[in-house]
C-alpha cells in the first residue's frame, strides 16, 4: 500500500498544481483543449479510460487509429476506486486519457486533474451543455449521464474533437465514426422510449440502490428512487428506507432492482420494509449502473448494457419474465 501512495505522490508533484483542468472542472469547457502535446506518427493512439461507458466513447470513435485500455472492469464501483501502482503507471505513459467526469471517479479526479499539465487529458460530462446536466438538493451534478442516451451520445463529439486536436491527420477518419456511432445512439434512444412507454404510467416506478438512474427518468418518462444519494459513498437512513417502503406499498410497486456494482444489502433491507407494509416487493433484476457487463458479453458495450437493462426493467415492472 505504501508503494501505491508513493507512486500517487510522485505523479502530482511531478505535473504541480496549476494545471488547466482544474480550471475547467464543474463546467463546459469552451474552444480548443490546450493539450500539451499532439500525436502525429503512425502509431495508434495510446488511450487510458476510465469506466467501461467512456471506453466505448473512445473505441467506437477512434476505431483502428487507438488503442484502449480500460481502468475500471465489471462490477468495479467507480465512487470508490483508489488508484494502484498499475493504474498510475499507464496514466503517466498514456497519449491521452479520458475520464467520464463530475467526480464519478471521486477518489481520482484530484489526480487527472494535476495529470493534464503533462499528460493529454479530458473530461467527457465536463464538456456537456450545463443547462442539460441534472443537480442534487445540494447543487452537486449527477455525473450518470450515459442513461440518457440522447445526452450521452454528445460525449462521442466530445472524444471526436479530442482525437482530432491530438491527431489531426486522422480527423476526417474520428469525424465519420462519430457520425456513425450517433447514428446508432438515435436508433437505441428511440427505441428505449417506445420501450418505457409501454409500461403502464402507475407502475412506471424504478427503484434502485443508489440515485444513478435520474438523466434515464427525466429522458423516458420513468419515476425514479434510489434510496442512496447519487454517489455511492451516501448513507441511507432508517427514515428513507421506511418512508421509501411506505411509498411502494401504497402503490403497489411490483419489483425493486439490484445493481451491478453495488452491495444489494439496502435492497434486502428495503424488501422487509415492504413486507411490514404488506406489500410483498419483489427484486426484478440486476442492473448495470456505474459500470459495464463483462468484455466479450453484450452486455460489455454500452449499447448491448442499454439494451439489458431496458429488457430487464420493462419485462419486471410489466409483470413478464426473461429478456425480448
Amino acid at each position: 500500500m505504501r508503494n501505491i501512495w508513493y507512486g500517487v505522490f510522485f505523479l502530482l508533484a511531478a505535473v504541480g498544481c496549476n494545471d488547466p483542468a482544474s480550471k475547467q472542472h464543474g463546467g463546459p469547457a469552451e474552444g480548443a483543449f490546450d493539450f500539451p502535446r499532439t500525436h502525429e506518427d503512425g502509431q495508434p493512439v495510446n488511450v487510458v479510460a476510465t469506466t467501461g461507458m467512456v471506453a466505448d466513447l473512445v473505441r467506437n470513435v477512434g476505431g483502428d487509429r487507438v488503442k484502449v485500455t480500460q481502468l475500471f472492469g465489471a462490477g468495479v464501483d467507480p465512487h470508490l476506486y483508489k488508484a494502484t501502482s498499475r493504474d498510475t503507471g499507464l496514466l503517466s505513459k498514456a497519449d491521452l486519457i479520458v475520464y467520464s467526469g463530475h467526480h464519478l471517479e471521486g477518489k481520482m479526479t484530484e489526480l487527472f486533474e494535476h495529470l493534464a499539465r503533462k499528460v493529454p487529458t479530458v473530461s467527457v460530462t465536463d464538456r456537456l451543455p450545463v443547462a442539460e446536466l441534472l443537480r442534487d438538493e445540494h447543487g452537486v451534478v449527477d455525473p450518470h449521464v450515459w442513461f440518457d442516451v440522447s445526452l450521452w451520445s454528445r460525449g462521442a463529439d466530445v472524444v471526436r474533437d479530442a482525437l482530432i486536436e491530438y491527431n489531426p491527420s486522422h480527423a476526417d477518419a474520428y469525424r465519420n465514426r462519430a457520425k456513425a456511432f450517433r447514428a446508432k445512439l438515435d436508433a437505441l434512444d428511440a427505441e428505449t422510449t417506445t420501450r418505457m412507454k409501454a409500461i403502464d404510467e402507475k407502475q412506471r416506478v424504478l427503484v434502485t440502490s443508489h440515485d444513478a438512474f435520474r438523466y434515464f427518468g427525466r429522458r423516458y418518462g420513468i419515476e425514479v428512487k434510489g434510496i442512496q444519494g447519487i454517489t455511492t459513498e451516501a448513507e441511507a437512513s432508517v427514515r428513507d428506507l421506511q418512508d421509501l417502503a411506505a411509498f411502494l406499498a401504497s402503490r403497489k410497486i411490483p419489483a425493486v432492482f439490484v445493481e451491478s456494482s453495488v452491495n444489494p444489502r439496502n435492497i434486502e433491507a428495503l424488501r422487509e420494509g415492504c413486507k411490514a407494509n404488506g406489500h410483498d416487493v419483489a427484486v426484478g433484476g440486476e442492473l448495470f449502473s456505474d459500470a459495464m457487463g463483462a468484455e466479450g458479453t453484450p452486455e460489455g458495450t454500452y449499447e448491448g448494457m442499454i439494451r439489458k437493462n431496458v429488457d430487464t426493467i420493462a419485462n419486471a415492472l410489466s409483470g413478464r419474465k426473461g429478456d425480448r
